[in-house]
């Protein structure tokens, strides 16, 4: 029968309060989870025998679940009843997000269709071509009517067009723009260099991305800070770090010189990114940024820099946000706390599994949906115009562990507020513990902490 208790947030049902020792509650995969009591430390262990899909090997997993240690607002009492240690309750039963899952990554590559995987790289340059003439026909527009009125719509419009370039580009990276290494590199060049990014030395970075998508320390892009970093960042950096819109202008800082823990740049080809292999392609791409970089100072003494700024240099900086923006949300800022990982609990899907879908109305198709990003992160060389087909597919084998995402309207303003309230929240991850959960700066977020 059950108890109720009246809170800061009204009259609500008491939570679960489980033993300090409780075996046999049964999800729906059919697991035993053990639940402990978790002693006064911000981690807790969950045990149960499963088996690890990506390897196809029996373990005994013991995870070292990293959470919280206290609740500051009154909507995280909303999930109490349904969310013990990560685990969300659903339709009477529990689904562990940060468990491994029950099928195999090959499971997943089986459901996806076989033209799903075929590369055309005619309707890859068929995009290049319909993108580039957009850019300069919206650049001719807004030069010839040189108003204030015209300008700030061309400015969104043309940023818009310069992240669409970066992402045929990330195709070229990936390989999945053609089967032609050779025609993927001059296409990468050329769509990357055109927008002041250093092609190979992303390509590397990013690829270093992928193969570590969901690890605390391994991963590249976007990727939490364990506590002790976050709390030796001095009061200005933080603050920075998660106060708009200074997020959403880092890519070009992140270039020069990474995200703090790590060290290197994309355009020294002694990086700590690089491997000596890989030496002439960095100074390759570098060149080439050069000359763009030299191509607009010519520009500017010929057109005036003035003008040069408002055709090239305010678009650059929306393609900037557009760029930061995508990449935060696909790995942030869903309703309920994903996990990241470290250790022997990392794989390479469940890593992959930990990133989200976004949808981005009108924008989908000019950004070559990108924001349909799951299986992109788990299978890179599938082209962008499949993407959408492979996902459909795929979402019968992933079952719980994809997320739908929330549609959106025309434009994706609603994703403003997701991202508001993910740099709230989402701070750092505790030094310890093998399956993490962000967890919230109450000095940073302005939240109260509870006993």
């Amino acid at each position: 029968m059950a108890g109720w208790v009246l809170s800061e947030c009204g009259l609500r049902p008491l939570p679960r309060i489980y033993p300090r020792s409780r075996a046999g509650l049964a999800s729906k995969s059919t697991n035993l989870l053990k639940f402990a009591q978790p002693p006064d430390t911000k981690s807790c262990n969950l045990g149960s025998p499963f088996k690890v899909s990506c390897w196809s090997r029996q373990r005994n997993w013991a995870l070292n679940v990293a959470v919280p240690a206290s609740v500051t607002v009154c909507e995280e009492e909303d999930k109490e009843r349904g969310n013990v240690n990560g685990v969300n309750e659903e339709e009477g039963g529990f689904f562990d997000p940060g468990a491994p899952p029950p099928f195999k990554l090959s499971d997943i590559r089986d459901a996806i269709p076989k033209h799903c995987w075929v590369k055309d790289p005619w309707r890859s340059m068929a995009y290049v071509v319909r993108d580039v003439a957009v850019v300069f026909g919206l650049a001719a527009i807004a030069a010839y009517f040189n108003n204030w009125v015209v300008w700030p719509l061309y400015w969104f419009a043309q940023g818009t067009m310069f992240w669409a370039l970066f992402v045929l580009g990330h195709d070229c990276g990936h390989g999945s723009f053609s089967n032609n290494p050779k025609l993927n590199s001059v296409a990468g060049h050329l769509l990357h260099s055109s927008i002041l990014v250093p092609y190979h030395g992303w390509r590397i970075s990013h690829r270093t991305h992928h193969q570590n998508h969901g690890h605390v320390e391994n991963d590249e892009s976007w990727h939490p800070l364990p506590e002790k970093i976050y709390r030796s960042l001095n009061n200005a950096t933080r603050t920075l770090r998660f106060t708009l819109p200074f997020p959403m202008l880092a890519y070009p800082f992140y270039l020069w010189s990474r995200s703090p823990g790590k060290k290197g740049s994309h355009f020294h080809p002694d990086s700590d990114l690089f491997v000596p292999n890989e030496r002439k392609d960095v100074i390759t791409s570098t060149a080439c940024w050069t000359a763009m970089a030299a191509l607009l100072v010519c520009l500017s003494f010929v057109m005036g820099p003035f003008q040069v700024l408002k055709l090239y240099g305010i678009p650059y900086w929306i393609f900037v946000m557009w760029l930061d923006l995508v990449t935060y949300l696909h790995h942030h800022g869903h309703d309920e706390k994903l996990p990241w990982y470290r250790g022997k609990e990392w794989s390479y899907l469940r890593g992959g599994l930990t990133t989200l879908d976004r949808d981005y109305g009108w924008i989908n198709n000019i950004h070559h949906d990108i924001g349909t990003h799951v299986i992109h992160h788990l299978f890179p060389q599938i082209p962008h115009y499949h993407l959408v087909e492979a996902t459909e597919a795929a979402k019968p084998v992933l079952g719980k562990y994809y997320r739908e995402p929330r549609k959106s309207g025309p434009l994706p303003f609603y994703l403003l507020g997701t991202l508001v309230r993910s740099l709230k929240r989402d701070h750092y991850v505790s030094n310890t513990g093998d399956v993490l959960y962000y967890q919230t700066d109450p000095e940073l977020s302005g939240a109260q902490k509870t006993e």
